[in-house]
């Protein structure tokens, strides 16, 4: 599957940015979504993911209540709405897809990766 990741931007701390991304192919039902970040520096961290089977949810605990990862297999998209942002969200955000395997928070356990969307937070 291939994967193409938007939405990023420069905000204001406290605002909301939501990030789409949009997979190709018939198959997208089958794939377990995830979000991952990396700041400068630092390696790439878990944010977020979604299952295939039956959409369960799992964050990470520093974004755990402001962001909230969804999917519509109709449109072949995962979607990141991330409210209240803080200038340490500061990242690039890559999605990434698992083709019928469970939420993972590393990174290697998945397949396909999209190019990444800058997300800015000034303070």
């Amino acid at each position: 599957v291939q994967l193409q990741a938007s939405g990023g931007g420069l905000v204001q701390a406290g605002g909301s940015l939501r990030l789409s991304c949009a997979a190709s192919g018939r198959t997208f039902s089958s794939y377990t979504m995830g979000w991952f970040r990396q700041a400068p520096g630092k390696e790439r961290e878990f944010v977020a993911g979604i299952s295939w089977k039956g959409g369960s949810t799992s964050y990470a605990d520093s974004v755990k209540a402001r962001f909230i990862i969804s999917r519509d297999n109709a449109k072949n998209t995962v979607y990141l709405q991330m409210n209240s942002l803080k200038p340490e969200d500061t990242a690039v955000y890559y999605c990434a897809a698992n083709f019928k395997g469970d939420v993972s928070r590393i990174p290697r356990r998945y397949d396909s990766w999209g190019q990444g969307t800058q997300v800015t937070v000034s303070s």
